[in-house]
């Protein structure tokens, strides 16, 4: 989850200036956290607390109302961070509905559920719960899907063939372009279609957690979103991020989002190092 993090805040000065290269500094002053990063621990937040809850309790919260109540929760206490208008208008208002999203939002706040679940049918369900609050569109919830799905695996040991094969079969993305082909025309496109599948395929191409950012920022479009997406599937499958990244990153992030990182770390046993 740490990994969607360092995506997301490396990423968000690249987000509305583009850089179709892997050569850039990856940090400058106005480096900082966006909605992707709120968004993702707002998720981590929710399966916590889910699973700390009694027996009866989890039954009740097994439905789609924690994670729309934590999402709500996190985007009150972080305002004015980049989310999406029909986001905005769906958390200050607590009886909205989905709003019917294809757009990537749903799949780039999904990594902690790869990460906390030992069991792909779970995963599968939990991704498609945790979309449907507010991307109840068939490819916002593909999108989820997917993503929550290359985590799983990834950390759970399986090849960059075996993934680029499941994803493939399962939720009928192309993974057989290349950076090189997409890198030349492709522009902003915050849709799961538009985006998840270049982000898969960033970590596909990747040597290591550094190299899958700086590749995946190299896309162009919503760069931010895009690491973020592929910072959480770079995690899981190389069980390592630089300390050096890890310090800049916490050092943007205030005492609650840190916390929660530490104690979702803790809880799935997750090391980074």
């Amino acid at each position: 989850m740490l990994g969607a993090v360092v995506g997301d805040v490396i990423g968000s000065v690249f987000e509305w200036h583009n850089v179709k290269s892997t050569e850039f500094k990856l940090f400058d002053r106005f480096t900082r956290y966006t909605d992707d990063t709120v968004l993702t621990i707002a998720i981590a937040d929710a399966v916590l607390s889910k699973n700390m809850h009694s027996n009866w309790l989890r039954d009740y919260y097994n439905g789609k109302k924690l994670y729309a109540n934590k999402l709500r929760q996190y985007a009150k206490w972080y305002p004015g961070v980049g989310y999406g208008q029909k986001f905005e208008e769906w958390a200050a208002n607590p009886s909205a509905q989905a709003y019917r999203s294809y757009g990537n939002g749903s799949a780039m706040r999904v990594s902690p559920i790869g990460f906390a679940y030992d069991s792909l049918e779970v995963v599968i369900r939990e991704s498609k719960r945790s979309a449907l609050v507010t991307h109840n569109h068939k490819h916002g919830i593909v999108g989820a899907q997917a993503v929550a799905c290359a985590v799983f695996l990834a950390r759970k040991n399986h090849s960059k063939t075996e993934i680029q094969d499941f994803i493939m079969r399962k939720f009928r993305y192309n993974l057989n372009q290349t950076l090189d082909e997409i890198r030349p025309q492709y522009g902003f496109d915050p849709s799961c279609q538009g985006s998840v599948p270049q982000a898969i395929i960033a970590f596909l191409e990747s040597t290591d957690f550094e190299d899958a950012i700086r590749k995946a920022i190299s896309i162009g479009g919503d760069s931010d979103t895009i690491a973020c997406i592929t910072g959480g599937i770079a995690q899981a499958y190389y069980k390592q991020i630089p300390k050096s990244l890890v310090t800049e990153v916490m050092l943007r992030l205030d005492y609650k989002l840190r916390e929660i990182i530490g104690l979702f770390n803790d809880k799935y046993n997750i090391k980074i190092d």
